[in-house]
């Protein structure tokens, strides 16, 4: 018979799988009690996360610190509890005239989980992360004291906790800025780019767009190596939308849903069906360069429209593997990257590359740095970790870095900057994995 409060814990990619307790309150009193009486703690938020970061021997839950606090329609600032999630936000901001400065690729992320990861999205190299806009947060440390902490107060523990993935503490709520939109509609261009030398060019001549992101074709080799489509996109103005849109600028109809009802079988994804895949989407956009209205959701959150998309990869789970190169080397390094995955012959159902502009040194556990990011899931099988030691060979040999939001397979050696992190209590599955590797 199981402990009390110990089930089967996994996040987004359903790998790995481990048997942990699991407790959420939303009482501090409560909270702080589990924090004194257990060892290895750490905060979970919705579990949108990809690797094992949030894993842990006691897992504290913050799904139900999900309560606003306040909301300065003046000024654009919110503050909440650290379980609320970004898609919260959005339904009551919005229609107010506000967006998130930043937004990573689903809106089912919570607060807590988006200071812990630092968050960027498809703007960082003209906005940055979504550090640069918190103004201050709520901290339970290993003590059970509640700390407010921001640049002028406790602000060591603030940069630490930021992309600190949780080994601070338990964030229980936030405030932090919103930035002013006249409609809920991007104008957005795609654009092809028939190779890798293309796609580099259009993002150097993007630059000046606030968000830049590129769809890739990570299983072309040759003078196809890197074919790919720029999505390039500004929030609209109202006076730019079509007339359909205007009456409602701020208000999105409600959409249809699909879900996945169940876990595919393994044989449906493979090196085939993803090729498949990879050319159905690039052929679908006929012209070599489209320009459109699109609503948000479908912009920033074009997975979050099918419930339950992560089992189509089946039940062995997958990973993402999201590296990143120096922007001097990006397009040599990159190369080389997609080179040895079309040999792997493990494609990448959804691959994505981004350019970053230049980090904040102050946010020193912080992922993004001047350079460029391929983000790649891949189905879990037997030979997927000779691939991956294959790609963080690459990415050491180019002074990369790894994403530790994704995580839950690279080795120790590219991720030894979680080491800046000081805890005694706060541990995750993840933390322990390096440690233990050096």
């Amino acid at each position: 018979m199981k402990p009390d409060f110990v089930q089967k814990v996994t996040n987004w990619g359903n790998y790995p799988v481990v048997e942990k307790e699991m407790r959420s309150e939303d009482s501090f009193r409560k909270i702080k009690e589990f924090v004194l009486t257990h060892n290895e703690v750490i905060a979970r938020g919705n579990g949108r996360c990809y690797g094992d970061a949030s894993l842990g021997e006691h897992i504290f839950s913050t799904k139900k610190l999900n309560k606003f606090i306040s909301f300065d329609r003046l000024n654009g600032i919110i503050e909440c509890e650290s379980g609320v999630l970004l898609s919260d936000i959005l339904e009551i901001a919005v229609p107010q005239g506000y967006f998130l400065y930043v937004t990573p690729g689903t809106k089912f992320v919570s607060v807590g989980g988006a200071i812990a990861s630092d968050i960027h999205g498809k703007n960082h190299h003209s906005e940055g992360c979504f550090s640069e806009y918190v103004i201050d947060f709520k901290l339970m440390i290993e003590n059970g004291d509640i700390i407010t902490c921001s640049r002028e107060e406790n602000s060591e523990k603030f940069w630490s906790t930021i992309g600190g993935m949780g080994l601070t503490g338990i964030i229980l709520s936030a405030k932090f800025k919103l930035k002013n939109i006249q409609t809920a509609y991007i104008r957005q261009e795609s654009i092809k780019a028939e190779n890798l030398d293309e796609i580099f060019r259009l993002f150097e001549e993007s630059e000046s767009w606030t968000y830049n992101v590129a769809w890739i074709d990570c299983l072309q080799k040759g003078k196809n190596i890197g074919r790919s489509i720029m999505m390039r996109g500004e929030h609209a103005f109202q006076h730019e939308l079509p007339q359909k849109f205007r009456d409602q600028p701020l208000r999105l109809k409600k959409k249809f849903e699909p879900k996945v009802p169940f876990y595919f079988p393994g044989f449906v994804l493979n090196a085939f069906t993803v090729k498949i895949f990879n050319y159905f989407y690039f052929k679908k956009q006929s012209k070599k360069e489209l320009k459109d209205f699109i609503d948000y959701e479908t912009f920033f959150y074009p997975l979050d429209f099918v419930k339950d998309w992560n089992k189509i990869y089946g039940k062995s789970g997958f990973i993402q593997y999201q590296m990143m190169i120096p922007k001097e080397k990006g397009k040599e390094g990159m190369r080389k990257i997609l080179e040895t995955i079309a040999n792997s012959g493990n494609g990448s159902f959804l691959a994505v590359l981004k350019l970053y502009g230049k980090e904040n040194p102050e946010a020193y556990n912080s992922f993004p740095f001047e350079g460029y990011s391929l983000a790649l899931d891949f189905k879990v099988n037997a030979k997927l970790k000779k691939l991956i030691d294959k790609l963080d060979d690459i990415v050491e040999e180019y002074n990369g870095k790894i994403y530790l939001t994704k995580d839950s397979m690279s080795r120790s050696s590219l991720t030894n900057y979680l080491k800046n992190v000081q805890s005694s209590k706060f541990v995750s599955l993840q933390h322990k994995r390096i440690i233990n590797n050096n």
